[in-house]
């Protein structure tokens, strides 16, 4: 069941208020994006009482850590960003022709840095341009989409605050003759095989056939200069990663004393994953005075906050092919069982092959069953 959500116009500074306002839209979803549907706070109470302990990675995600996040973008030993954003400005337009004019809708928007390189395509080819950007983070959401509608007179922006699953469900028919979804950065890579998987299977449900997925992926590479981008020299991650606490605190009056906690990453190479970890310091007992929780951790005991998988391209293109939506209708001589599939199209990737860009689109196969 969807939460229930409200939707506003920005009032919007100068220099054309009036155009902008006419140009945006804001859904925000009532409840808090970091709740479960059943019960606020459930994923937290389910990862710290098992073991070994993990929090679920959207925490890290409140208007301070999505900042923190686009600082470690900007580390030299953070090689994904730059990368992605290489291959992009390579091979937007060649994305663009493939599409034609097409709603981009994405998820985990941030400042929307890349996305400005496809929406410069669909400019300079004379395409019209809609922007769907989702995040859990309204500040950063509604601080870029002004930025956006300032940059680009002709774009309009409809933004969702919220998770992905209830912001997919809920996009507003494209406005244009199609959509692509966009889901940059690698972020695939925190989820595991089993979410993956169920993953596509909400993007199949919420494409229509003839639409697109754009996905970019971290691909498998050395662990030296894996573990290096998740280690940064200045400890940014670090801050990013421990950030997550004062999430916490703040959602579900909690007591963690952050300073008790410090971070880890590593590559764990039969898995092909970075883990994230918070490491207790001491023996120590926390508090979640909102989820009636208490949590005892034991000296250097772990919480994994997050993994981030690194993809082979031919697998990852097998698994997208497996993935289907079936839906079913009466005909005169049967029934029709409909199968929706994301079918990979092309791959882009550098010259190092660090980085790979997939576009897939939706594709609909219909097969008759004759009734007895």
């Amino acid at each position: 069941m969807l939460e229930s959500v409200h939707t506003e116009t920005q009032s919007l500074s100068a220099p054309s208020p009036t155009d902008l306002q006419s140009r945006l839209q804001i859904t925000q979803f009532a409840s808090d994006p970091s709740s479960t549907a059943s019960q606020p706070g459930l994923d937290v109470i389910q990862g710290l009482s098992k073991t070994p302990k993990t929090l679920p990675a959207k925490y890290f995600y409140d208007d301070q850590g999505s900042q923190l996040f686009e600082q470690i973008c900007e580390l030299p030993e953070y090689y994904p960003t730059r990368t992605e954003t290489a291959i992009l400005q390579a091979y937007a337009a060649e994305i663009a022709t493939i599409t034609g004019p097409s709603e981009l809708v994405e998820l985990g928007s941030g400042s929307s840095t890349k996305t400005r390189l496809l929406l410069d395509a669909y400019v300079d080819m004379g395409l019209a341009s809609w922007y769907c950007p989702i995040d859990v983070s309204g500040g950063i959401l509604k601080q870029s989409a002004i930025h956006l509608l300032k940059d680009y007179p002709t774009l309009n922006i409809h933004g969702y605050v919220g998770t992905y699953e209830a912001a997919l469900a809920a996009l507003s028919p494209s406005q244009l003759p199609t959509r692509m979804i966009c889901f940059l950065g690698s972020t695939l890579g925190n989820l595991n095989p089993q979410e993956c998987e169920h993953f596509f299977a909400e993007l199949t449900q919420a494409l229509q056939p003839g639409e697109y997925l754009l996905l970019g992926v971290d691909l498998q590479k050395s662990v030296q200069q894996l573990e290096a981008a998740y280690n940064d020299s200045q400890g940014v991650t670090a801050a990013f990663n421990l950030n997550m606490l004062h999430h916490l605190n703040q959602l579900f009056q909690g007591d963690f004393q952050v300073n008790h906690f410090h971070h880890q990453s590593f590559y764990n190479l039969d898995k092909h994953q970075i883990e994230m970890h918070l490491v207790s310091q001491t023996a120590q007992k926390v508090n979640l005075a909102a989820l009636d929780l208490t949590v005892e951790f034991e000296p250097a005991e772990t919480i994994r906050t997050e993994i981030s998988r690194k993809f082979d391209l031919e697998t990852l293109k097998q698994q997208l092919r497996s993935v289907s939506q079936t839906g079913a209708q009466a005909s005169g001589g049967g029934e029709i069982a409909a199968h929706k599939e994301l079918t990979p199209l092309r791959t882009w990737t550098d010259a190092n092959q660090w980085f790979g860009l997939v576009l897939c689109q939706c594709q609909e196969k219909a097969q008759v069953v004759q009734e007895d």
